[in-house]
């Protein structure tokens, strides 16, 4: 049995004589929120189109949940739901009409409706007209609607783009309890690597259809090494101070100093070290990189 919901084997897609995807091959865990990375026009939602079988692949290169997508097609397509550019929203129709509508569609109770909702966190707009309805209560009607089937498998195509701080939140919480109490998989692609470092456990990350990184979100902290930025009074004494302490120091201004981010516990030590021989911490702050420099680390160490 394939521990992979997702699995795609060297998969290729071209649009005429243009390549959309090269040899392309994700593993996404039974479980995992997996976050499908990369700038905008690097082949995301193509690749989820194919995983949909809306777009075809070649033959044997995409398995779902082990079973190969073309000659599964239906069987395999009833274990996925999708949120894919705008979600298919009636706004004539209620929220709650919305959901009785793809019940009735797809011959399940219509008590699955209020149940959905529920999931969602939209009992109390259930009987407002959705075009009445916030960016984000959109995302998440689109959610449950993609929910109401029951799939094991949700694919999520940059489902907080456009919404509100709030908004994002929300989509944020609901991936996490989907995956923890409901036991779906999620693949959600986006091109921010902020929003994807909250929810993901693990991640792959594609430019120009290939994929240049794939792994647990812990192994990308490990590539991506952090850096630990502390705003001190005499700097210039302070870096003489830790270098000559063994410390290595990145760069610095003359307002802070730079050093490899190694753990919380480090940093802690580093300043109660820099507050006892006589220095003043203003701030000590552990930089990320952004989801730009990140590529430029893989596509300069590939």
């Amino acid at each position: 049995m394939s521990n992979f919901a997702i699995e795609t084997v060297g998969l290729n897609f071209n649009f005429g004589n243009q390549t959309i995807v090269k040899d392309l091959s994700l593993q996404v865990p039974k479980g995992s929120i997996y976050g499908f990375l990369g700038p905008n026009g690097a082949g995301k939602t193509t690749t989820i189109k194919i995983l949909l079988n809306l777009l075809k692949s070649p033959v044997d290169q995409v398995f779902i949940f082990g079973k190969e997508i073309n000659s599964n097609r239906i069987a395999t397509l009833k274990r996925i739901g999708a949120l894919v550019e705008q979600p298919a929203i009636y706004g004539h129709l209620s929220g709650k009409e919305n959901l009785i509508n793809r019940c009735i569609l797809l011959g399940i109770k219509k008590a699955k409706a209020d149940e959905m909702l529920a999931l969602v966190g939209l009992t109390d707009a259930a009987n407002k007209k959705s075009n009445k309805y916030s960016l984000g209560m959109k995302q998440r009607l689109g959610i449950a609607l993609a929910l109401v089937s029951d799939p094991e498998l949700l694919l999520l195509d940059e489902p907080t783009n456009g919404l509100d701080p709030n908004g994002i939140i929300e989509i944020r919480n609901l991936m996490i309890e989907l995956t923890a109490k409901h036991n779906k998989t999620i693949l959600v692609s986006s091109h921010l690597l902020a929003e994807i470092e909250r929810t993901a456990t693990h991640v792959g990350i594609i430019n120009k259809g290939q994929l240049l990184f794939q792994g647990t979100i812990d192994e990308l902290h490990l590539l991506s090494k952090p850096l630990l930025e502390i705003e001190v009074d005499q700097v210039e004494n302070a870096s003489a101070f830790l270098t000559n302490s063994g410390f290595e120091i990145v760069s610095k201004t003359d307002k802070k100093i730079t050093l490899p981010f190694s753990s919380a516990e480090d940093s802690g030590k580093l300043n109660t070290l820099l507050i006892q021989n006589g220095f003043t911490i203003y701030s000590l702050y552990k930089q990320r990189k952004d989801l730009e420099n990140l590529f430029l680390d893989i596509t300069k160490n590939n």
